[in-house]
């Protein structure tokens, strides 16, 4: 995280290889920058002063890689890490069950918030290539393809562009041209 430049920088990834967790590069094999706001980065500096990051060292990409130690901002109690999977069930379960709430798969995983950042992007006019960008894409057309229904008609941004450059013409017709 760098609160100056206001972005985060997803740098890993725990994996599970051969039954042991590692660090490994981020979804798609690659490192991003992701933009924040000056609220995410209160929420997130508050969630570090309750919870302080855990030093963690985990072998990169291979159980036999070189060891390597960073700070986590999300662990369980007493530094306990989670895959995925645990993850969902312990925690993202765990807290539908608490504020009982009804689960429904595939409507409410993780993986929606995903969905849900990338709608969130579009309709605030972040273009495909800066989104596929953020979300790890190698590809903006597979970004355009798996989020193409969620962009929002650009008919009025369209006519505001035109105007823009040309200018309502507004001509007097008691003048003679």
């Amino acid at each position: 995280m760098d609160d100056a430049g206001m972005v985060l920088r997803v740098q890993r990834q725990l994996r599970v290889v051969r039954g042991q967790l590692v660090f490994a590069l981020p979804k798609g094999g690659k490192r991003r920058v992701v933009p924040l706001t000056s609220g995410v980065l209160r929420a997130i500096r508050e969630h570090m002063r309750l919870f302080p990051p855990v030093e963690v060292t985990l072998p990169w990409k291979d159980p036999e890689g070189d060891p390597v130690t960073v700070r986590l901002l999300a662990t369980g109690d007493g530094g306990r890490l989670y895959t995925g999977d645990l993850f969902h069930k312990v925690v993202w379960l765990g807290a539908f069950r608490e504020a009982g709430l009804i689960y429904r798969k595939r409507a409410d995983g993780m993986h929606a918030l995903r969905h849900f950042y990338a709608s969130v992007l579009l309709s605030q006019g972040v273009s495909i290539k800066e989104l596929a960008e953020y979300l790890g894409h190698s590809d903006p057309g597979f970004t355009l393809r798996t989020y193409t229904h969620l962009v929002p008609s650009s008919h009025e941004r369209a006519r505001q562009a035109i105007d823009a450059v040309f200018g309502p013409q507004i001509y007097d017709t008691a003048r003679p041209q």
